[in-house]
C-alpha cells in the first residue's frame, strides 16, 4: 500500500520547521522515519504535511552533559540508534543506554532510526522509552512558545501517545549518569531478535534501592519498586503493580511468565553489575 497524499518541507532551521508545524495541525516530524514511514505506507497515518528535520544542523550530537546539575549524556534528535550505541560518552556515563539499544531492531534500522524518535513515538514495546522513564530523563521540545523540558513521568500519555504538542519538536533527551557503586541490566524475549519484545525489563539496583522497568507488558512504560522484596518474590511482587494484557503475539498469562522469570534476572544481573562496579 502506498502512503495517503501529503506535503513535504524540509527546513533547514528549526525556527522554520516549528513555524511549518504550528500552520498544519496535521502534521507531522520525520527524523529517521523508521516507525513513522512503515505508518504511512499502511495508511495507520495520513498527515497533510512531513516537516523533515534532517537538514537541521546541529541537532545529531551526543555528549556528556550536566542538566539542572545532574550529569549524564544528551542525545539530539538526529542522532541514530547506531551512534548512540557505539558512542564511548554513553557507555561509561550511562550504560544502560546501550545495553538495551542492542536490543532494538536490526543493523539496518538502527543505522536509520534516531533515539528520540523513538521515545517520542511512545510505543510501549520499543526499549528506549523505558529506559528514559527508569532513569529518571527528560526530553526537551521546541515549540511556538519556546522550549520547555518534559520529564519522563509526565511523557507518555497513553498508547502511542506522549505530551509533545503538535507544534512542538523533540530536540534532545537527557538521560542521567549511572551513580557510582549503583547496577544497571537489561534483558527481553522476542520471537527472533529484532523483533519487538514479547516482554523486556530494564533493572537499576543503587543500595538497597531496586526499581524494575517493564516494556510491552502495559500501555505505557512502566516502573515499579521492588525495594525490600525477597529475591525468590521479585516476579510476583512486580506483577502485583502490572496488568499483562492480550493481543495477537502472546496472552496475558504468559506474559505473566515472562515477568516472573526476566524479573529476577535482571534483578541479580544488575547486583552483579553494582558488585563488579565496586
Amino acid at each position: 500500500m502506498k502512503p495517503a497524499p501529503f506535503d513535504y518541507r524540509r527546513p533547514g532551521t528549526l525556527a522554520e520547521a516549528v513555524a511549518a508545524l504550528a500552520g498544519e495541525p496535521n502534521a507531522k516530524v520525520l527524523a529517521g522515519g523508521q516507525s513513522l514511514v512503515p505508518l504511512l505506507s499502511m495508511r495507520l497515518a495520513a498527515p497533510a504535511l512531513l516537516v523533515d528535520i534532517n537538514a537541521i544542523p546541529g541537532l545529531d550530537t551526543i555528549e556528556a552533559a550536566d542538566v539542572g546539575g545532574v550529569s549524564g549524556v544528551c542525545v539530539g534528535a538526529l542522532a541514530r540508534h547506531a551512534a548512540v550505541l557505539a558512542s564511548p560518552d554513553v557507555r561509561r556515563v550511562q550504560p544502560l543506554v546501550p545495553l538495551a539499544l542492542a536490543h532494538v531492531a536490526h543493523a539496518t534500522i538502527r543505522n536509520r532510526g534516531t533515539t528520540v524518535g523513538s521515545l517520542v513515538h511512545a510505543d510501549a514495546a520499543a526499549e528506549m522509552p523505558v529506559v528514559l522513564t527508569l532513569l529518571g530523563g527528560s526530553v526537551e521540545v521546541e515549540g511556538p512558545a519556546g522550549r520547555r523540558t518534559i520529564h519522563a513521568d509526565d511523557l507518555y500519555a497513553g498508547p502511542l501517545e506522549s505530551t509533545v504538542g503538535h507544534d512542538e519538536i523533540a530536540v534532545s533527551a537527557f538521560f542521567p549518569a549511572l551513580r557510582p557503586g549503583a547496577g544497571v541490566a537489561f534483558e527481553e524475549i522476542a520471537r527472533r531478535h529484532g523483533d519487538y519484545a514479547l516482554v523486556g525489563a530494564a533493572a537499576l539496583v543503587e543500595g538497597d534501592q531496586v526499581r524494575v522497568g517493564y516494556l510491552s507488558v502495559s500501555d505505557v512504560p512502566t516502573v515499579v519498586d521492588l525495594t525490600g522484596v525477597a529475591d525468590d518474590d521479585l516476579g510476583e511482587a512486580a506483577l502485583a503493580q502490572l496488568e499483562p494484557q492480550d493481543d495477537i503475539h502472546a496472552t496475558a498469562a504468559y506474559r505473566a511468565q515472562l515477568v516472573r522469570v526476566l524479573t529476577g534476572r535482571v534483578v541479580r544481573s544488575a547486583r552483579n553489575f553494582s558488585e563488579g562496579a565496586r
